[in-house]
């Protein structure tokens, strides 16, 4: 399948101002995150952004970069966007969305987004990583995906949530929200409106899932560092020995 990898990065956040331009070694995080997306192999890679300052640091750096709305409520729709601009051919297949705040993510974890597609009934595939801590069991900020086994190394998404699930003895596996779509499932996952979980649990993932559409996950071994505040940053410059 031809696929095209879209990283959504805009300039707005709370925690850390402009984050996506925030220095690590010497470049851009966008940029680092760029780097990431040409390793894997996987495809065309693509920053999807609302603000020319980041166009012009990821064009600057030798990576492409297309312009979209400033009014998006989600990465989601802003892929969307991207990739009418960017494929109105129709080329590709499957799309990768990947964070533009993962600057440590391995070109081997992005590429084992598309494994799911295997399976034919697949329609949106993602990731997730077995919980070591139990602190992050009751965390509600890492994000649980409940599912049932299909293969070693794959889930069948039932739900997401914040809470601790499922109850009893067995795994729990922190969400990683790294996306990959057929190109047909985005389209029609962004036609649909916000659903009810998913204005409770605050995520989007639950609008598919309550509107009947697959998603499977592949269980990889580790969670990429989402720079969200100064911490994280600070941690991402270590990783990369600055």
């Amino acid at each position: 399948m031809s696929t095209l990898i879209l990283i959504p990065a805009r300039l707005g956040s709370t925690r850390l101002p402009k984050k996506a331009l925030a220095d690590i070694a010497g470049k851009p995080m966008v940029v680092r995150v760029a780097e990431r997306a040409v390793a894997a192999a996987a495809g065309r890679v693509v920053v999807a952004t609302d603000a020319e300052e980041i166009r012009r640091a990821v064009e600057a750096a030798g990576f492409e970069a297309v312009m979209t709305s400033i009014d998006h409520q989600s990465g989601s729709d802003r892929i969307h966007e991207a990739l009418q601009a960017v494929d109105p051919k129709r080329e590709a297949e499957t799309i990768i969305n990947v964070q533009g705040d993962l600057p440590t993510v391995e070109p081997e974890t992005i590429r084992s987004a598309l494994a799911p597609f295997e399976n034919p009934a697949c329609d949106i595939a993602t990731l997730a990583a077995e919980i070591v801590h139990d602190a992050e069991r009751v965390n509600p900020n890492v994000v649980k995906l409940v599912g049932s086994p299909t293969g070693p190394r794959r889930l069948n998404a039932l739900y997401f949530t914040r809470a601790t699930a499922p109850w009893g003895e067995g795994p729990h596996y922190h969400h990683i929200g790294l996306y990959a779509y057929r190109r047909e499932s985005l389209e029609r996952f962004v036609s649909l409106a916000p659903s009810v979980l998913e204005r409770r649990e605050k995520l989007e993932q639950l609008r598919a899932l309550e509107n009947g559409m697959r998603i499977d996950a592949e269980i990889v071994d580790t969670v990429p560092l989402g720079v969200d505040g100064p911490d994280d940053l600070a941690r991402a410059r270590e990783i990369y020995g600055a």
